[in-house]
């Protein structure tokens, strides 16, 4: 067996592209796991005021959605993640999210680049999502990107003192999208 080369002959470099797309020389992207729950259940209390729970977690990873996370390639570090359903030929983003120290350098333009193409190699024709009519930051930076505001989901996310908030539901055509380098997101 040649140096760098796994028992099955494959050699590990291209292996490794196939699992895991690189990012940056420091950050790749790869399939989330239930052993990456303990970082993403950190990071997700860090960010939000009503985060996932870990069973929202689990239960994501049990039904086969899609689940990618992006951490620092010696995987000390995680910068971010997303977890997405699919069904009746679309794509659902159910959360995306990149941590603070991370955040404005194009993770998670990154993580939605790698969910088109996901839809494109599923042959998907339109990506959903849903965000706080409150962030408005975040729907002008979907719109940015191509998404268009579809309609309102009243009472969609819990909100401070029992209260509920609604979501705007957002839309983008697959079809000929493809994000620019200049598109941030985060």
């Amino acid at each position: 067996m040649r140096s760098g080369s796994s028992p099955d002959g494959v050699e590990i470099a291209e292996r490794d592209k196939l699992s895991a797309r690189a990012v940056s020389p420091t950050v790749i992207s790869a399939p989330m796991t239930v052993a990456d729950l303990d970082a993403v259940m950190a990071l997700e209390a860090a960010v939000y005021s009503f985060p996932w729970t870990r069973g929202n977690f689990v239960d994501s990873l049990a039904a086969g959605y899609l689940a990618r996370l992006l951490r620092w390639a010696d995987g000390r570090r995680l910068v971010g993640y997303c977890v997405a359903m699919v069904g009746a030929g679309e794509m659902h983003l159910l959360n995306i999210t990149v941590a603070p120290d991370f955040q404005r350098h194009g993770h998670a333009r990154r993580l939605l680049a790698d969910l088109l193409e996901d839809c494109r190699r599923l042959t998907l024709d339109r990506l959903w999502l849903e965000v706080r009519e409150s962030n408005a930051g975040a729907r002008a930076a979907y719109a940015r990107l191509g998404f268009r505001s579809m309609g309102l989901r009243p009472g969609y996310y819990p909100a401070a003192h029992g209260r509920r908030e609604q979501a705007v539901v957002m839309s983008l055509d697959v079809d000929g999208t493809v994000f620019r380098s200049n598109d941030a997101l985060d």
